[in-house]
Parts: C-alpha cells; sequence; structure tokens
C-alpha cells in the first residue's frame, strides 16, 4: 500500500507568538513617537507665534525696524518649516490608521492641542528674557552684519555670559497694571481669540475628518487651507495692521510705552484663550468639514 500524507495542523511556536507581539510593540512604539514629533512641531510653532510679540517692543528699543524683523524672519522661517512636516506626519498616521480598521483616536488630537496651549503659557514667561536677548542681537548684528558671525557669537564666551544676564522672569507690576487697564480695543481681543481658535484647531480638525468620513479625508483634509485662509486674513486685515499702528505711536511717543506692553500681555491672553477654545470646538470642526467635503 503507498502511504498517504496527512496534512497535520501545528500549534503557534512561542517564537512565532513572540514576534508577532514585538511588531504590534513596534507599530505602537511607532506611532506614539510619531505623534509626539507633531506634538513638539505644534510647540514650537505656537512658542515662535507667541515670542513675535516681543519683537515689536525690541523695534520700540532699539529703533531699528528692518534688522529686528529680518532677524525674526529666521525663527518665522523654523516656524514654516515645522507647519510643512505637522500635517503630512499626522496624515500618514490617519491613512495608517484607516487601512488597519483602527479607531479614531481623539486623545492623540487632545494631546497635540495642549502643546500650542503649553507653548503660548510659556512663551508668554519666556518673553522677557527674548526680548532682552533678541534686542542684544540686533545690536550684534549691526556689528558683525552676518548671521553666521552672528551665531558664531552666541556660542562664544561673552555670548554665554549675555545669555545668562539675559534672563528674567515676568514682572509682577504687569500683571497687576493689566488688572487695571481698560482701554483695550474689545474688538482686537476677541478676533485675536477666534483667529488663534481658527489657524490651531484647522489642520489637526480636517485630518481628524477623515476618519469620520474615510471615503473624502482627502477633500476634508484640503478645506483646512480656506479655514486657515479666513483667519490669515482676519489676521492681516485687522489685528496686524492695528498693532502696527500701535507700534508706530509708541515711537513717535503718541503711545507710552507701558501701556503697549500691557497691550501685549492682552493679546496673549487671547492667544491662551483661543488654544483652550480649540479643544472645544475641533470636533465639532471635524464634522463640520466632513458634512462640506460631501456637500462639494
Amino acid at each position: 500500500m503507498q502511504n498517504r500524507k496527512f496534512c497535520e495542523w501545528k500549534p503557534a511556536t512561542t517564537h512565532t507568538r513572540d514576534r508577532s507581539v514585538q511588531l504590534r510593540k513596534k507599530k505602537k512604539n511607532f506611532k506614539t513617537n510619531q505623534i509626539l514629533i507633531v506634538f513638539i512641531l505644534t510647540f514650537l510653532i505656537h512658542l515662535i507665534s507667541t515670542l513675535s510679540y516681543s519683537v515689536r517692543i525690541v523695534v520700540i528699543r532699539t529703533k531699528r525696524i528692518a534688522v529686528s524683523f529680518a532677524l525674526f524672519n529666521i525663527m518665522v522661517l523654523i516656524s514654516r518649516t515645522a507647519n510643512g512636516f505637522q500635517a503630512p506626519l499626522l496624515a500618514n498616521q490617519v491613512e495608517k490608521d484607516i487601512q488597519n480598521g483602527t479607531s479614531e483616536n481623539l486623545l492623540d488630537f487632545r494631546f497635540i492641542l495642549l502643546g500650542a496651549t503649553l507653548a503660548t503659557i510659556i512663551g508668554g514667561l519666556l518673553i522677557p528674557t527674548f526680548q532682552r536677548l533678541f534686542t542684544k542681537s540686533v545690536y550684534q548684528f549691526s556689528i558683525h552684519k552676518s548671521i553666521p558671525r552672528l551665531l558664531i557669537h552666541g556660542f562664544s564666551k561673552s555670548g554665554i555670559i549675555q545669555f545668562g544676564n539675559s534672563l528674567k522672569v515676568p514682572d509682577k507690576k504687569n500683571v497687576t497694571e493689566l488688572i487695571k487697564l481698560k482701554n483695550i480695543p474689545k474688538k482686537i481681543f476677541f478676533m485675536n481669540i477666534l483667529a488663534v481658535a481658527v489657524l490651531t484647531v484647522g489642520v489637526l480638525a480636517s485630518l481628524y475628518a477623515g476618519y469620520i468620513n474615510p471615503d473624502l479625508r482627502t477633500t476634508s483634509s484640503t478645506l483646512s487651507s480656506v479655514i486657515n485662509g479666513g483667519a490669515t486674513i482676519l489676521m492681516f486685515v485687522f489685528i496686524d495692521p492695528y498693532l502696527s499702528g500701535l507700534t508706530d505711536d509708541v515711537i513717535i511717543e503718541k503711545c507710552s510705552e507701558i501701556v503697549f506692553r500691557q497691550f501685549i500681555i492682552w493679546m496673549i491672553v487671547a492667544r491662551l484663550i483661543g488654544t483652550l477654545i480649540a479643544q472645544i470646538v475641533f470636533v465639532p470642526a471635524a464634522k463640520i468639514m466632513s458634512i462640506v467635503s460631501q456637500m462639494l
């Protein structure tokens, strides 16, 4: 008789199970690292945006408008580079979750939005230090006339000493006077809250809308540029011109520097409120984007 071969079922070995567990852990760790990178990028974007208010104080003190904004444009370039990486990294994670059938993780997006709030708080606390450092950088640039030389000076012994001398915590008097100040333009204050809330939530909500309607996730993601565009118009048409006019008033001594500094504090408070409102409107904004993508 001919021997017949039968297929025998073999249970999974311990090595196979361990390997599958390791693969799952690697995927989880990769996702965690990706979310952490997006958190850092978001933190960096909002930190630079908050510190931008102090540049106007430097302009008033140094009277060197062109040099001040030229130096700060380097930080703006860093912020825009971070913004360029933020959306693709998060979009990649959303795509993988949808392909793997993984449900949306709202906590990841909440965590990223928290980065915007923390950056605003820390940026506000760093403004006195940053203002002094930036003022010295403006004067040093007038001597060296070169960004690389300015950076080399910053890491030199004298540069490190200047950095140590520039460290300063916010003055309590500014906070006390903040409560007494009554002539803050309410329209600009609330416009800043609205603009910051929209800019904070725009990209994240458009990507989260991909979980709500996976078939139209590409359409939803492109809506962020439309929404952010509206907030940017609000910034450049109403808020920034008012700040620029107020800066000129201080330079020609039509407005006191104390009032201007207090107004800057109010603008930082508005930014902080805007990032907190972004947490509230995040899910509703994502749902609206999903509905709009269906209507297009």
